[in-house]
């Protein structure tokens, strides 16, 4: 109860912050202040943001879970945010650069001045929103792991007080996001990413003496006794799932809707470069909080519960730790990885609905200010959808988020490619879009091919683009010559 009444003191605490970030009403004047901050986040508040964006709950428990279950395997983690960071330094500031001169706040709104189509800007917005709601719910389900986790002996039903700790962690994200815009989140970040650091590498140094009496009893303990999980094995989850895993992630990561709008809220472009160069040091904490899921299988009983390797580093805290202060820190560095994250995801899937889906496709004359009361209002929405997909799937939610990178990297041909390669006909890149997410699907379900299913669906996609590309040049010659944003 007291490592409980810990994470809860800590969260609250944390929230209040968030409601304080937007105490100045200028942080919900307009959709760019409250969307995106207003442009005006410095470069130290922008890697926190971004790391926030990026470690989530997901790397925590997903990626432990991962470690437990697969072993190795779960590594592909490590060298996809390497190759992210180069993709996002020739990227990032060159979408930033168009955004700030022509007043844009979301990916889709960049597609649709890039093409002059408001069909391929609803169709990347679309696709944004679909595949963020089990993202979002799969970020606040790591509260109710925390609860069940630790309220086991405490409560008589842990798992209902954790869906109803749930359900009050999606109405104070919602509450904070609607009230204080990005500034919640980008405030909250520095307190959730320190504690990140803190707790991590405290967890690093600590677990291999407390569980083995030294980091080199614990490596040969894995090579010796579970030599197993230290290397790939042919199967599913083999070579070619991990370097397909790994080139698709690092592709699909600053395509998130959640990653791009931190990303837009910087004062300039070059704090994006730099930190494209320094953000990677947060692989130090990466490779190791994967490998304490290969801890857990070493230590921690193999049970067939559903769901228990989603969970398994809290029990990790559990068994090594007997500190309940100390838990609960821990607990809440877990809870807040939920939290912060879920709140940037849930407000950029709302931007996206309001300016790209209502003004872009069904309300064309909407003013600014209804578009910034509806993108508000439009959290509550989201929130919702994504408890009813907590609830309806639970035990799904890493698969379909992994699914969701699937998906997200199809519009890479719409963002990136667009960026290099002027002769781009949006109609051959939509017909891409489209297809790519299909054959995602078509081989999750039918073809069953070997490797990451967004591998495949990128590759059609690509191929879609290069035969039909050529048919439409007279579309593209055309909008090379109208088009005030590239001619700019």
């Amino acid at each position: 109860m007291i490592a409980l009444l810990t994470t809860a003191i800590v969260i609250l605490l944390v929230v209040i912050v968030g409601f304080y970030a937007g105490r100045n009403k200028s942080s919900r004047s307009s959709i760019e202040e409250w969307s995106i901050g207003g442009r005006n986040f410095g470069g130290l508040l922008i890697w926190f943001l971004i790391g926030a964006d990026i470690y989530t709950a997901y790397t925590f428990l997903g990626l432990t879970g991962y470690g437990y279950s697969l072993g190795a395997a779960a590594f592909f983690a490590v060298p996809y945010v390497v190759l992210a960071y180069p993709i996002a330094y020739y990227i990032l500031p060159r979408i930033w650069e168009y955004a700030s001169k022509h007043r844009l706040t979301t990916l889709a709104d960049y597609t649709r001045e890039r093409f002059q189509s408001k069909t391929l800007g609803v169709l990347v917005a679309l696709t944004g929103i679909i595949f963020l709601i089990p993202y979002i719910d799969l970020q606040l389900s790591g509260i109710t792991g925390v609860v069940d986790v630790a309220g086991k002996g405490i409560f008589a039903n842990p798992h209902a007080v954790g869906i109803a700790a749930l359900v009050v962690s999606f109405i104070l994200v919602a509450l904070y996001t609607f009230f204080s815009g990005l500034r919640a989140p980008a405030w909250t970040s520095l307190i959730k990413d320190g504690l990140v650091w803190i707790i991590m590498l405290v967890m690093v140094i600590s677990v291999p003496f407390i569980l083995f009496g030294s980091w080199g009893n614990m490596w040969h303990t894995a090579v010796t006794k579970f030599p197993q999980t230290l290397t790939l094995h042919p199967g599913p989850h083999g070579s070619f799932w991990f370097m397909t895993s790994a080139l698709i992630s690092a592709l699909a990561l600053f395509m998130w809707p959640h990653a791009s709008t931190g990303a837009l809220s910087s004062r300039n472009a070059d704090i994006l470069r730099k930190n494209a160069v320094f953000l990677p040091f947060y692989n130090i904490l990466l490779f190791f909080i994967t490998f304490l899921g290969i801890v857990g299988y070493m230590v921690l009983p193999h049970l067939k519960t559903v769901g228990y390797s989603n969970v398994i580093l809290l029990y990790l805290i559990q068994y090594t730790y007997h500190n309940a202060v100390l838990q609960g820190l821990m607990y809440a560095t877990v809870a807040l990885a939920s939290l912060v994250p879920a709140s940037i995801m849930v407000l950029s899937a709302s931007n996206l609905f309001a300016t790209n889906i209502l003004k872009d496709w069904l309300v064309p004359h909407m003013s600014d200010n209804a578009r910034t009361a509806t993108a508000r209002w439009f959290v509550f929405v989201m929130t919702f959808l994504a408890l009813l997909f907590g609830v309806l799937f639970p035990n799904q939610l890493i698969s379909l988020q992994l699914e969701g990178v699937s998906g997200m990297v199809q519009i890479i041909p719409a963002i990136a490619f667009s960026l290099f390669w002027r002769k781009l006909s949006s109609i051959a890149v939509s017909t891409g879009l489209i297809t790519g997410i299909l054959m995602v699907f078509l081989n999750h379900f039918v073809f069953k091919l070997a490797g990451y299913d967004g591998f495949w669906g990128l590759l059609v996609n690509v191929v879609v683009i290069l035969l039909l590309n050529g048919l439409f040049k007279s579309h593209t010659e055309k909008n090379l010559a109208t088009n005030k944003m590239l001619n700019s």
